[in-house]
């Protein structure tokens, strides 16, 4: 693990090959940890006519994360990121996410969250997507692996630090805050 001074912005360029050296992980390559802690791109193209299909899968995340706002908390999440786009060879959809976790432990821990919630996954939508993707966790990290465009430079802001330890300091603010607002 990386330590830094998390009160200095930091950044770092990644070679293309999106590791700084090569060191294997269960399922691959090990992407490196970075000021932005970990994360991955996924571009794939939509199936035709899915569109839709998508757009609406991203009001089914939000009822989910409005009914359980744990909902999503094994996956150690910064935040995610969807987008469509056309790039003239038909709809793609991108995939960010920034977590805490390694790409291993990210993709194991999200088969079990759809398996455990009953969800289903917006990359059913996609092209290459494995059918038996609930048991097959080889196929989809083949898909992952083979969908995954590594960034060339990653910043942050409060480098390194998790979402748990920001959720701490923000905890640590509020008692502050009502604590000064006692004495008033």
């Amino acid at each position: 693990m990386t330590v830094a001074d998390w009160s200095k912005p930091a950044a770092k360029a990644i070679p293309k090959e999106g590791y700084f050296e090569l060191a294997q992980g269960r399922f691959g390559p090990v992407f490196p940890r970075t000021p932005a802690c970990y994360g991955f791109t996924v571009i794939a193209k939509v199936k035709p006519g899915k569109e839709q299909v998508v757009r609406e899968y991203g009001a089914t995340i939000e009822k989910a994360v409005a009914a359980d706002p744990g909902v999503l908390a094994p996956l150690k999440l910064h935040y995610l990121r969807w987008v469509l786009f056309d790039v003239g060879s038909g709809l793609h959809f991108m995939y960010q996410g920034i977590f805490d976790t390694d790409f291993d432990k990210y993709l194991e821990d999200a088969i079990a969250l759809f398996n455990a919630t009953g969800l289903t996954t917006v990359f059913m939508n996609l092209e290459g997507w494995p059918e038996d993707w609930r048991t097959n966790l080889q196929a989809v990290i083949k898909f992952f692996r083979d969908h995954q465009r590594p960034s060339f430079l990653e910043y942050g802001e409060y480098p390194y630090v998790s979402a748990t330890d920001i959720k701490k300091a923000l905890r640590l603010k509020a008692a502050f805050g009502a604590v000064l607002d006692e004495m008033q």
